[in-house]
């Protein structure tokens, strides 16, 4: 499923990120990487602010439904 069903409160874990090699590589430099831990923070219209690694980082709804948990 997408990151953007994920509830407010909510840990998932990464199992695939799809779009375009730049994109992907973004998402990887801001620690989405496959496996690792996500914490849904809170979502407001589809866009969420996430917890990953430490720091928590807002993401549009298109850029959030490119990550599957």
């Amino acid at each position: 499923m997408p990151l953007t069903m994920a509830k407010a409160g909510e840990t998932v874990v990464i199992r695939k990120i799809s779009g375009r090699d730049e994109v992907r590589r973004h998402l990887a430099e801001l620690g989405f990487v496959v496996d690792a831990g996500v914490t849904v923070v809170s979502e407001l219209g589809g866009n969420l602010i996430v917890q990953v690694r430490g720091s928590r980082i807002a993401l549009d709804k298109t850029m959030a439904n490119r990550i599957m948990v």
